[in-house]
């Protein structure tokens, strides 16, 4: 009598390729089923060193104010990228154009790349803040205040 094996495949034809994939890493959530799968194995008559259940919960609270800690810190990066972006908004830069050459121009707008982060609009094209080589104010103006000017100013 021939046996196949379990693991082989009884038609092809029917057989579906399964793919898993692996977590990088345990989550509050995982931590929790585990604490409960210990309480429910534990030997009643022998429970669980309560020293060794606050250690446990300590590392979990830690793990979770972590995880929230590092969140807001992506927060905060974001928001001083956007906010160092718009520093340059009037300034005269020069910026790596990315094939060797440069191009120059003044900073009229900021826009925000969902993977890029904030980009500098020189003209029309857009720029990586990490493209930027120089950076000027704009010369100031030529033009200048009469005593005529400043009297109808005044607001009298």
């Amino acid at each position: 009598m021939t046996v196949n094996s379990v693991a082989a495949p009884i038609d092809p034809a029917i057989s579906t390729k399964v793919t898993t994939t692996a977590k990088q890493a345990l989550g509050s959530e995982d931590f929790m089923k585990l604490l409960a799968v210990q309480f429910q194995s534990q030997d009643p008559m022998k429970p669980m060193d309560d020293t060794a259940f606050i250690a446990q919960m300590a590392q979990f609270t830690s793990l979770s104010q972590t995880q929230s800690m590092t969140a807001e810190m992506v927060k905060l990066n974001s928001s001083q990228q956007l906010a160092a972006a718009n520093s340059f908004l009037g300034k005269q830069v020069v910026v790596d154009t990315g094939n060797g050459g440069t191009d120059a121009g003044t900073v009229s707008g900021v826009q925000v790349d969902p993977t890029d982060g904030p980009q500098l609009i020189i003209g029309d094209k857009a720029y990586s803040m990490s493209s930027v080589l120089y950076v000027q104010p704009v010369p100031a103006s030529t033009t200048t205040t009469t005593p005529a000017d400043a009297s109808t100013n005044s607001g009298s």
